[in-house]
């Protein structure tokens, strides 16, 4: 029987008062219990501050670590570094504020890492976007065959694939990490982030585990840190700004991890 590791949970915040209290909510709803949480608040100009101080006791109260740092704005990949600066854990997962996870989702990720030794992370299946009046029932959204009905975007990934992730940015953030595989964020990196960081793990020789289920959705409902729009839109609309900040974005990391494509 394995023994159970502790996961540090680590959350970049930036004005997302709103946002962080279906992101905790749906922590502190996990099945899995042995982790800690590091919120890195990102110089917010907002009530984040305020709602993050009282959202802390409901972690006290069930005897959970729960650190919250404050910073001046410097970025999301420097606030995630300094979050794992201060983890204790064996894995680590950095959890965007705009994540409102299923209550089994730590405990589905962390057992391929624990089954399989020569895997480096782990990742899921997830939906971008829900209706706002259910997020407080994220079991009902994630599973089928309710997930059709609920509106959003499903992103139904698949196992790792190192050419498929030298082409494109499948990977969510939101994955679980070996903790002493995990490196640092490059803070110069301000978009495609999470693509940035798989592709330096693989050149180090580090690879994923996919879980085949939808474990997390992506709170839209206020405007996050998260982007997304529809395939066409790339090839048929290049003249929205949008577009042309994401194919910037390519290219930077095209150029520093030597793809070509």
């Amino acid at each position: 029987m394995f023994k159970n590791k502790l996961i540090s949970i680590i959350i970049p915040v930036y004005n997302q008062a709103e946002e962080i209290q279906a992101t905790l909510a749906s922590v502190l709803s996990q099945t899995y219990k042995k982790h800690e949480v590091i919120i890195v608040n990102d110089g917010s100009t907002d009530s984040t501050a305020v709602a993050l101080e009282n959202l802390k006791r409901k972690f006290w109260d069930k005897k959970i670590r729960c650190k919250i740092i404050q910073q001046n704005n410097q970025g999301a990949n420097a606030a995630r570094n300094r979050g794992a600066a201060e983890a204790r854990g064996e894995y680590i997962i950095f959890w965007d504020a705009d994540i409102v996870a299923a209550p089994a989702m730590l405990e589905k990720i962390h057992k391929p890492l624990q089954d399989n030794p020569n895997v480096s992370y782990a990742y899921s299946s997830f939906v971008y976007g829900s209706p706002p009046h259910l997020l407080n029932n994220i079991p009902f959204i994630l599973k089928a065959p309710y997930l059709n009905r609920c509106g959003g975007k499903k992103f139904k990934l698949w196992p790792f694939d190192a050419d498929k992730l030298k082409q494109m940015p499948y990977i969510h953030t939101t994955s679980l990490i070996r903790r002493e595989h995990a490196g640092r964020w490059d803070a110069e990196i301000k978009r495609l982030q999470d693509w940035d960081l798989w592709l330096t793990l693989l050149k180090q020789g580090h690879i994923g585990v996919w879980v085949p289920e939808y474990l997390f959705t992506v709170n839209t409902q206020h405007g996050t840190m998260s982007h997304w729009l529809p395939r066409w839109a790339y090839k048929f609309m290049p003249w929205l700004k949008e577009v042309k900040k994401y194919k910037e974005a390519v290219e930077v990391i095209k150029r520093k991890h030597e793809l070509n494509f």
